[in-house]
This record gives C-alpha cells, structure tokens and sequence, in this order.
C-alpha cells in the first residue's frame, strides 16, 4: 500500500511541471487574444478599474455602455461557465436565455475557435474580481426593446467558425482568421444599412461614419481609396505604430485601437493580417 502511494506521488510529481507548464501557456494565450480582442480596451472606463466596464459607445440608436467582465459572482461574469461564456461569443446570447446588443461584435467572435475561447475564459476568470453594477442601454425607440434583436439576428447574423481555407497557406488563414474573428475589423470599417447590418458584399468598404463620428476608410486593397498601393510591411507599421506610409499618424477611434490592441500584436500576426488584407478582392 505504502509503495503504491509513493508511485502514485512520483507520477504526480513527474506530470505537474507538465500541467503547470500547460496551465501558463492557456493563460498566456487567453490573455493574448483578450487583448488585441478588444475585451480589455472596451471593457474598461477612462480611470476605471480593467475590465469593470463603464465605457459608453456611441451609435446611431443611442449609447450602449459596456458591462462588467470581471469574475466578480454578482455584478460580473464569475458566475458564467465556461459554457455560457462561449454561448454570449459565438451566438451573441446571454446566460438567462436573452440577446446581446450587436454593440459587442458577436456576429465577428462567432467565428472564435473553442480553444480560444476556452483560454480567454481561463484568463478573464483570473482578473480580480470588481463589484460595478453595469450601466443599462440608453437606446432609443424601438431600439430599446431587446426582444426586436431576434428579427435583427435572423436578418443579419451568420453564426459559424472561420474555416481554414486548404488552397491558402498558414500566413493567409491566420490573417483570414485575425481579420475577421479575434480583432473584428469589419465591424467599424463596413458600411451599414438603416438596421444597423452591415451591406452584404461591402465588407471591408468603409464607413461614412464610426464610433468617433469620422470617416472610416475603405481597407482593401483598391488603388484609389483603399490599401491597394500599400505593401505588407506599410500594414504591419500602421497596425503596430499607427503611421501610415505618408508619415501621417491615425487618430480618433484607430488610434485608440492601435494603442489600446493592436500594437500589442506579435510580428507573425501583424504579418498575417497584412497577407490577408491585400489578398482580398478590391472595392471602391
């Protein structure tokens, strides 16, 4: 019995270097994505604790504050499995059965794989926990009545993960994956129709107007408007600086967004999202 207990321990010792190791790397990944996700720049309040909320978003229906996603029990999401998580990311759905505002860009983070999500989880559950009740939208009718989101969501939302594409190399899906899921840059730089869904075959185009009030311009890859005479490394200086190739320096909302997320980007990404971007079809 003695022996089997100190085989038992021996085995145990041998593997938890191994399961710690694996622990950190989650953890590491999960706060990685929550990062250049956005989760920590818009969840969080000019002079307001990370991750608390209390952050106001502008939009053309009225002003949505951002929640509380701190693992506090009762005013954050420290009573949310990993499961319910999962459910508010892919399907835009909270853990009492309601629909999320399109505020939080779900229609993009359906496209999150589970192992993603499954880490930004593990790591959201080891910020410290903040008692801040969240702020209640200040929509306008009938945008207040949450129940109409089910019409928006069958009109406009697509759930489903972002396939690897076999005919692309790993640089390509990546980006392909960065692009349109993780840092959801279609949801500011997409025109939108009168409901607020963005204009099928536009994606990408630009916008009249973003969250700052300004002009967000078009980021394919057209000659005239768009990125079409930027190379890679022009794309992966801006994603990561902020300057464009003319000397210039982004300002209003992407410069909030360069500073707050994408900077924080690794090479390879930022590379990545540079391939995908100029790989896409042009629009004017």
């Amino acid at each position: 019995m003695i022996r089997l207990a100190l085989v038992c321990a021996a085995a145990w010792l041998a593997c938890a270097p191994a399961a710690l190791a694996a622990e950190d790397a989650l953890l590491a990944r999960g706060a990685y994505l929550a990062r250049i996700g956005g989760c920590v720049a818009c969840h969080t309040a000019p002079g307001g604790a990370a991750l608390a909320g209390g952050l106001a978003i502008a939009t053309p229906f009225g002003t949505i504050t951002t929640p509380n996603i701190t693992p506090d029990r009762a005013t954050g999401i420290g009573a949310w499995s990993e499961a319910e998580f999962r459910h508010a990311l892919h399907d835009g759905i909270r853990p009492d059965g309601s629909p999320l505002y399109p505020a939080f860009p779900y229609p993009s983070f359906t496209g999150l794989r589970d192992g993603d999500v499954a880490a930004i989880h593990a790591w959201l559950m080891t910020q410290p926990a903040v008692h801040r009740l969240d702020t209640p939208p200040a929509l306008r009718f009938p945008y207040s009545v949450r129940p109409l989101l089910w019409v928006w969501r069958a009109l406009f939302f697509h759930p489903g993960r972002i396939p690897v594409d076999p005919a692309h190399d790993a640089a390509w899906n990546r980006g392909a994956y960065l692009v349109q899921a993780v840092a959801h840059c279609g949801e500011c730089h997409s025109p939108r129709n009168a409901l607020g869904g963005i204009i099928a075959g536009r994606a990408l185009a630009g916008a009249a107007s973003g969250p700052d009030g300004l002009a967000v311009p078009d980021i394919t890859p057209d000659p005239v408007h768009g990125i079409g005479g930027w190379s890679a490394d022009d794309l992966v200086t801006l994603l990561r600086t902020g300057q464009t190739p003319e000397q210039d320096t982004v300002s209003g909302a992407m410069a909030e967004a360069v500073d707050g997320e994408l900077k924080y980007l690794t090479p390879d990404d930022a590379h990545a999202i540079a391939v995908w971007l100029l790989a896409q079809k042009p629009i004017r």
